[in-house]
């Protein structure tokens, strides 16, 4: 009998140890949780929020963020959101490279790429969509009157006369080539027209820095041949002289570009155009 109790002893000695175990481990784990939060390193983002299907008043919403398990772009942060946190938030992503111009956003106060713009050491940002934009939801605006306006322009090459070899392209020397730079590389992001108060006024009539500077892309291409109706079709009012080169544009985008200074020079044309009527 006593060896019948003693083996109904064992098991129950057995499981306060490994009670006492568990129970030690947990406190163990307790200890290490305040270290681990206080070595992430924890930002907040306030995101614009707006959704059609429920059409409210729009707001900020904070997300936060260990940037240790994020990476450096506030389009890294924005992706880890919408993966791990909040599969409804919108916005418009593509080649993360900064050559598609999906990602436009304004960031903290900045219009700018998102896979261009590194996350900023301060403690939190705000996320909110092209300025003076209709939003379509969230970050995604509608770009329609914006790509009407660089429709406008004719963005193609217009020629009057044959290519002189049928068939081959159209000869450019090195140094009329030299003068589209600072004009070609525009990836139409909006950042510049959405920075521009003109724009915000007259969205309508105003073409805008980014399509002006389009205008004058093609304007001065030696290949083409309908300069002076190009010059014609823009000199109006609104469509041109909204500018007042504050010179926003120019600091807003992400690629480098002035378009200001383009604006300028078909100002330039205009008036030397004037002068040999």
């Amino acid at each position: 009998m006593a060896i019948g109790m003693f083996r109904r002893v064992i098991p129950r000695a057995s499981t306060w140890r490994f009670v006492r175990a568990r129970a030690h481990a947990t406190e163990a784990a307790q200890q290490v949780e305040p270290e681990a939060r206080a070595a992430a390193a924890l930002k907040t983002f306030s995101i614009y929020r707006w959704n059609p299907d429920n059409p409210s008043k729009p707001e900020l919403q904070n997300y936060e963020i260990d940037l240790k398990e994020c990476g450096p772009m506030v389009l890294d942060a924005l992706i880890k959101i919408k993966n791990e946190v909040d599969p409804t938030l919108t916005f418009r992503r593509s080649c993360r490279e900064g050559i598609c111009g999906s990602c436009a956003m304004n960031i903290d106060g900045c219009n700018g790429l998102a896979c261009l713009t590194k996350i900023s050491s301060e403690s939190s940002s705000t996320i909110t969509p092209l300025p003076h934009m209709f939003v379509i939801k969230d970050l995604v605006v509608d770009m329609t009157n914006f790509y009407n306006q660089y429709k406008s322009i004719e963005p193609w090459l217009k020629r009057k006369s044959p290519p002189s070899s049928p068939g081959k392209e159209i000869l450019q020397s090195k140094k009329d080539r030299a003068k589209l730079d600072g004009m070609y590389e525009c990836i139409l992001c909006a950042c510049c027209s959405t920075s521009c108060p003109s724009y915000w006024w007259n969205p309508e009539s105003y073409l805008g820095p980014a399509a002006l500077l389009h205008a004058n892309r093609w304007i001065s291409d030696s290949r083409d041949e309908y300069t002076k109706e190009r010059l014609d079709a823009i000199n109006d009012e609104f469509k041109l002289y909204r500018c007042h080169t504050i010179l926003n544009c120019a600091r807003a985008c992400p690629k480098g570009l002035n378009p200001g200074k383009q604006i300028t020079h078909i100002k330039q044309l205009q008036i030397a155009k004037r002068l040999t009527i």
